[in-house]
């Protein structure tokens, strides 16, 4: 039954329209098809821009959510970025990059402002430590750099091919259950409890325990939608989904008018929608004000708070932002099916690079650092195989900043069955784990759970890194792991205690 169930997963994980139907691709010789590898990849041109749409809607709450972290906030000289600036800016950078991605490194993996990290340059750089925003965007791109010289060198891709095979497919399956858990969370299912709420359970089921808001119902309905159509093998079946939840989300607003999560006034309203309310726009946007593009002070931050507590910071982005997207890519990679017998992306130096390259515009963007979006596992599900789809992804992330109202039609509790979904099809990685031997499950194990955990690729691979040292050690097999991989959790090791050390420190 095992063997079954895998055999069915993996099926529905790599169907495609060509692959289905059992006919080669339409586009076989064409300079689309020649320069993106699309046949070869088993897809098509229709494919590839119906995948590359889904991607878009996956991601697209970013240019919502990222101007309500780095947009309200004022630094030490009280200037404040605003979020009409941050949204276009963020959509700006996604868009660059994402086509830049795509025809260079010519994978369909998206890029945005990284969650997390935006948070951390808000709170941690700008809020704590005193940093102006443009002195913060500056550590971005000199983070940026960094990360490029080490892809540059070859370094990166060394410690990506030192990674076990059993830790490639942990870090698969953890990220598998972490867009899981933004889909529920996203949509309501899952909320965090008030502190008041006195218990020792941190997160529970809807409101109260139940599923009592329209737009978390919402999401329950395209969670069957989605499902269905993935199990009747429905060409584009989660392009689809997104499209019958955003109508049905649409209908229910205008019939109940549950309206936004938070009010005009601040107030909350846990049975609104999370970010996009389901109404047609009054208007079809403008011209963005792309006014923040240079904004950025390179060398400031090591002026105002000094040279090594900047440094520290810009260790921290680095470490952050180099497992981060490593771990992304590698779980992207092996749901695609563009692996290697080695377990390694064909040209994976060049698309790191390009990837890097991401943190430089986010930060002189002033959109945060940009890097590989693990929402791109939504296009992949519906068939990207190749950089045309992300082509596609970035163009409308640069339509976006002309057409506001239009993307916001999508509620995320539309798109979020969809990161469920995907979730669910990731999993079939943890077959690749052997979790008769302990020094290998027990690592694999901190790895799935810390991710989803604690909101955080990079937390489970640096857990999980330290983790597969300390019990091969202990077993043994000390000559047996990479030397690279004692540096990493070393690395990790420093970038766990990081605060402590910053407060010793000042």
């Amino acid at each position: 039954m095992a063997d079954s169930a895998s055999s069915a997963a993996s099926t529905e994980a790599e169907a495609t329209p060509d692959t289905q139907s059992g006919t080669p691709s339409q586009t076989s010789g064409g300079f689309l098809d020649r320069y993106f590898h699309i046949s070869e990849r088993g897809s098509s041109i229709p494919t590839e821009i119906r995948a590359g749409v889904v991607t878009f809607f996956a991601m697209a709450y970013i240019i919502i959510l990222n101007p309500l972290i780095l947009g309200t906030g004022a630094d030490v000289n009280g200037d404040v970025l605003g979020t009409s600036r941050v949204a276009a800016a963020t959509a700006f950078a996604a868009g660059v990059m994402t086509i830049l991605f795509g025809v260079i490194a010519k994978y369909p993996f998206g890029i945005a402002a990284g969650l997390g990290i935006n948070t951390l340059v808000a709170v941690t750089f700008v809020s704590v430590e005193g940093l102006t925003w443009p002195e913060a965007m500056g550590l971005v791109v000199i983070n940026g750099i960094i990360i490029v010289l080490l892809a540059v060198s070859g370094f990166r891709e060394a410690v990506f091919n030192s990674i076990p095979g059993s830790m490639k497919a942990a870090i698969g399956v953890g990220i598998g259950l972490f867009i899981s858990l933004i889909g529920l969370v996203d949509a309501g299912f899952v909320r965090r409890l008030p502190d008041a709420a006195n218990t020792t359970v941190p997160v529970g089921l809807g409101i109260d325990g139940s599923i009592a808001s329209w737009p978390t119902a919402v999401f329950c309905i395209g969670l069957v939608i989605c499902g269905a159509l993935v199990v009747l093998g429905v060409r584009g079946g989660l392009f689809i989904g997104i499209v019958l939840n955003t109508i049905i989300a649409m209908v229910i607003e205008a019939v109940t008018g549950s309206g936004p999560s938070v009010g005009d006034d601040g107030s909350p309203n846990p049975a609104g929608w999370n970010l996009a309310v389901p109404t047609l726009p009054d208007s079809l946007g403008g011209v963005p004000d792309l006014s923040l593009l240079g904004a950025i002070d390179i060398f400031g931050a090591f002026a105002r708070i000094g040279v090594l507590a900047a440094t520290l910071l810009v260790f921290t982005l680095v470490l952050a932002n180099f497992f981060d997207a490593m771990g992304t890519m590698t779980a992207l990679g092996k749901q695609a099916k563009l692996m290697d017998n080695k377990g390694s992306l064909p040209g994976l130096k060049k698309a790191l690079v390009v990837e890097g390259a991401g943190a430089i515009v986010g930060g002189a963007s002033s959109a945060s650092s940009n890097t590989v979006y693990v929402d791109s596992a939504a296009g992949i599900a519906d068939g990207a195989r190749t950089g045309l789809a992300n082509v596609v992804t970035g163009v409308l992330f640069l339509l976006a900043m002309f057409l506001t109202p239009l993307y916001e039609v999508v509620p995320i509790e539309a798109a979020a069955p969809v990161l469920v979904i995907v979730g669910a099809l990731m999993m079939q990685q943890i077959t690749e784990i052997d979790f008769s031997k302990f020094y290998i499950a027990f690592p694999a194990f901190l790895t799935i759970v810390v991710m989803p955990f604690t909101y955080s690729i990079a937390n489970g691979i640096g857990v999980g890194f330290i983790a597969y040292v300390v019990m091969n050690v202990f077993a043994g097999r000390a000559k047996k792991i990479h030397p690279l991989l004692y540096i990493v959790a070393i690395l990790f090791v420093v970038f766990f205690a990081i605060d402590p050390v910053m407060g010793a420190l000042s």
